[in-house]
């Protein structure tokens, strides 16, 4: 059926950022105003550079091979059928005046008009100045960069098993994390698991020869959790031979050699950066009003401080915590879930001349994958650690991830992944995918030499 293009005059609401609380608004308004947008009363607009929304607390377990990287995405326009969607960056917003700039991944910038604005376009990672770590670091917040480190740590045992020599095995065999929140510990103890697995194939590769180490300039990890199962998780994590060093940073990984300020110097084949986010670039070319920190500022109701027709929520926001008096929602899916679904009934209420209502969440708790079968949680005042956490990770999660479709299919890579062994293929020519051609067709284009 063809869509009703949208009535003129009618409320254009524009979402900046299609992730958690992008694509759940987006949602919860397709819910809301389905007559509306049927009718061609309103029209949403969703501007995103990718096509589709990442479940990043399931990065850990795509770049271990638990589950599909398909599986941990939705697509937007499937998702949100009533919506524009356009891939694309909102480079330039000016709220004033109701305009923003975006700039489409192919073609010249255009500039849009809107009645309302939701600003959710999210974090990037939050990097510091450190000599070598732009050149040989990675993050861990999307999809591409799970897939590339699943490839790339299996690359690694590639090489040390390919080789005699020992300084380049030592190289190739040491990963180091720098982070000791959720995504770094997570993200490292998915993967070393999984290279435990991979080293059963491997003649001259063991599990005591590869060096996993996690760098917090903290006194603990995992803070989200309390100070008594964080302390647990670090003695379970250098129980499997992890070192785990606190209250220690990083200085310099120039030439992939790692420094450390407890005096610790060795060459390291694998960096991971994971220690923080800050909002995305684009709210700082907005006229919006930021907090020292670059965030948005926000009212209680998910309203921009001062400003009418202006929503935000996640990461890029300084939402107050009702719950404790001068603080703010930590960044985390369970809020942007949550926040997601009040900011979007409140733009309703907007519409429709109804009084706003605030945010207002006790945090439930936090819970941690560690591995197969490992996990830390702690619960609405409960801790939980081993395979009970494990499976309450799993069980959370899967409830969260969005579309009936994903949860079956992420529920169906469990259960295989129970039944078969892991998967342990490097496949890192995908991310090269010219380069054979390239080498045949300089191949072809040498002079030949005839024999007599």
């Amino acid at each position: 059926m063809a869509r009703r293009s949208p009535t003129p005059g009618a409320p254009h609401i524009l979402i900046v950022g299609g992730g958690y609380v992008g694509m759940y608004t987006a949602l919860r308004l397709e819910k809301k105003l389905r007559r509306e947008l049927k009718r061609g009363e309103v029209k949403i607009t969703v501007v995103d550079p990718q096509s589709y929304m990442t479940y990043q607390p399931f990065l850990p377990e795509a770049a271990a091979g638990n589950l599909s990287p398909r599986h941990v995405v939705a697509p937007l326009r499937r998702v949100l059928p009533r919506c524009t969607v356009l891939n694309a960056r909102v480079t330039e917003l000016n709220h004033d005046e109701r305009w923003a700039i975006v700039q489409p991944v192919a073609g010249p910038p255009e500039r849009i008009s809107y009645d309302y604005v939701v600003m959710a376009a999210g974090s990037v990672s939050r990097t510091l100045p450190i000599p070598g770590l732009a050149e040989h670091g990675i993050g861990f917040k999307t999809i591409g960069e799970a897939i590339h480190l699943r490839n790339h740590v299996l690359a690694q045992l590639d090489i040390a098993e390919s080789t005699k020599d020992v300084e380049i095995r030592r190289k190739a065999l040491t990963f180091v994390f720098v982070g000791g929140g959720f995504a770094g510990v997570e993200a490292l103890a998915e993967l070393e698991d999984m290279a435990r697995s991979a080293a059963k194939y491997y003649r001259n590769v063991s599990i005591e020869d590869m060096r996993w180490v996690l760098v917090e300039a903290a006194d603990r990890i995992l803070p989200e959790v309390g100070p008594d199962m964080g302390k647990w998780t670090a003695e379970q994590l250098r129980g499997r031979g992890i070192d785990v060093k606190m209250e220690t940073f990083l200085q310099s990984a120039l030439n992939e050699e790692i420094e450390l300020s407890d005096g610790g110097r060795f060459p390291a084949g694998t960096l991971v950066w994971t220690a923080g986010v800050k909002a995305a670039p684009v709210v700082r070319n907005s006229d919006l009003p930021l907090d020292e920190r670059g965030r948005v500022k926000a009212t209680e109701y998910l309203t921009v401080e001062g400003v009418v027709r202006a929503y935000t929520a996640g990461d890029n926001a300084a939402v107050p915590d009702l719950t404790q008096e001068g603080q703010f929602c930590a960044p985390n899916a369970q809020h942007a879930v949550r926040q997601s679904k009040v900011l979007a009934d409140n733009i309703v209420r907007s519409l429709r001349g109804k009084t706003l209502k605030p945010y207002v969440h006790s945090y439930a708790g936090s819970v941690a994958g560690l591995g197969l079968y490992k996990g830390v949680a702690h619960v609405y005042g409960i801790k939980v650690k081993g395979v009970a956490a494990w499976f309450l990770h799993r069980t959370y999660h899967v409830s969260r991830v969005p579309t009936f479709n994903r949860k079956v299919k992420v529920l169906a890579d469990w259960t295989l992944a129970m039944v078969f062994k892991r998967e342990t293929i490097s496949l890192g020519s995908i991310e090269q995918p010219r380069a054979e051609f390239e080498l045949a067709s300089r191949e072809e284009a040498k002079p030949r030499t005839h024999v007599a």
